[in-house]
């Protein structure tokens, strides 16, 4: 059975790439994103430095990577305006300006030095303060679009595909928590590490190896369906087989997580990286709203793949296994049923999903050792708002905590905090309708 389950996911994985490739083939740059390392003149600076990153923001064709501005002139001076160093932006529109320290400082850039045809959009000048030892990343506005008033309907409509869009990456990882919920009762709190899994192995792929985007994405997905495995035969068939009960094995898992997250933090590091490819994208028109080619192709490879895995539950004898194994174990093992052999599928199936919804994730935002435990709470909410142990329930709640996450802003929330209307829609649901929208009311006891 795990043949199977390993030759369906080899399926899944194929029709991904033969999706996203035509459509990201063309937007594909060797642009490192604007916390790639990149060396900022013919000597690199190496310790505490100020990084501006140049781009022409109407540069380019629609849908490629604005391009760099380079030989414009940066300085960099400290709050008594006493000036520490200048430098020149590289090829990749690049400059490092080395600097003592922590503290506060002020970013110039020579507008006399900028290329014929590229204007700065806003102040020339930036007041930035430096909490970190390694310095910070500033950006300025070139040739970028001034917006006075945006309509409020289309700042709606552009809040809502947003929405989408992060609900879609949600359900993926909600899907492999209900899985697993469904078919083992293990409320997971590792699962967001299993998040990060993806998004970090894919970046070691692409980045510290060298392999595409697309094929490191894949082999980050089959990296999590083996990693999901080794947990289960390491850690969670042991405890099963023992008898721990279900509460033991929740505390388990987080101390599983907090250790998947020290151990990323201390070998991937606090900084926030992004991909070699795809970072940044001109964005098509389509009205009311903008996407780029890579927010168009995460929201394809998602729906896809949850319509895949829910043709796979609903038609294939794998999906009718882990089904029955689900409704009642102890039924489906006295049939002759390997039930251990049924959730090692379950885990490897449920990993492979969430490890694809870090991958997509990153090439959505960028990558750290947070990202994971930060998307915990929405896909938590998720899953309890549609119904735990649900398929199409994690699917629907997923979508309705990705839009109220993303119009929440539009509506007086503040952006930092977006995240507490997530918290307040898995309270709510708690308090009115434990089992979700889509679960079963039960009787406990």
């Amino acid at each position: 059975m795990r043949l199977r389950t390993a030759a369906l996911l080899s399926v899944i994985l194929a029709g991904l790439v033969f999706l996203a490739s035509p459509a990201m083939a063309e937007t594909t740059s060797p642009t490192p994103g604007p916390s790639a390392s990149a060396p900022a003149s013919d000597a690199p600076v190496t310790g505490a430095a100020i990084r501006v990153r140049l781009l022409d923001q109407q540069g380019g064709k629609a849908g490629d990577n604005p391009p760099p501005v380079p030989g414009v002139t940066v300085t960099v001076s400290d709050e008594s305006d006493t000036e520490i160093g200048e430098a020149v932006t590289n090829d990749q529109g690049v400059a490092a300006v080395a600097i003592p320290g922590k503290g506060k400082y002020k970013v110039s850039i020579d507008e006399s030095t900028l290329p014929e045809g590229v204007k700065l959009t806003g102040k020339k000048s930036l007041d930035v303060n430096v909490n970190l030892t390694s310095g910070l990343n500033v950006a300025f506005p070139l040739n970028g679009k001034v917006v006075e008033a945006t309509p409020f309907a289309e700042r709606l409509v552009d809040s809502l595909v947003s929405g989408v869009k992060y609900g879609l990456i949600i359900a993926l990882a909600a899907l492999g928590l209900s899985l697993i919920f469904g078919t083992t009762g293990l409320t997971n709190f590792s699962h967001g590490e299993l998040i990060t899994f993806g998004g970090v192995a894919a970046y070691l792929f692409n980045v510290t190896i060298g392999m595409p985007l697309i094929l490191a994405g894949v082999l980050a997905v089959l990296a999590g369906g083996v990693f999901g495995w080794v947990q289960d035969r390491g850690l969670w068939r042991p405890l099963r087989n023992r008898g721990t009960g279900l509460i033991a094995m929740m505390i388990v898992s987080i101390g599983l997580g907090l250790l998947l997250r020290n151990l990323f933090q201390y070998f991937f590091g606090a900084s926030t990286r992004s991909y070699s490819e795809y970072t940044s994208q001109r964005a098509h028109d389509f009205g009311l709203f903008d996407l780029s080619d890579k927010e168009i192709v995460i929201m394809l490879i998602a729906a896809v793949t949850i319509g895949v895995v829910v043709t796979i539950m609903s038609r294939t004898r794998l999906g009718k296994a882990m089904r029955a194994v689900s409704d009642n174990t102890a039924l489906s093992a006295s049939s002759g049923m390997r039930v251990d052999g049924v959730i090692s599928n379950v885990w490897i199936l449920g990993t492979a999903l969430t490890a694809l919804a870090g991958v997509l994730l990153g090439v959505n935002s960028q990558v750290n050792f947070m990202m994971g435990y930060q998307l915990l709470l929405m896909v938590f909410a998720a899953t309890v708002l549609g119904g735990l142990g649900t398929i199409w329930g994690a699917v629907l709640g997923s979508i309705i905590i990705g839009i109220i996450t993303e119009v929440g802003p539009l509506l007086g929330v503040p952006s930092s905090i977006k995240e507490v209307g997530a918290l307040i829609v898995l309270i709510l649901i708690l308090l009115i309708r434990p089992q979700g929208i889509l679960g079963r009311a039960e009787r406990i006891g």
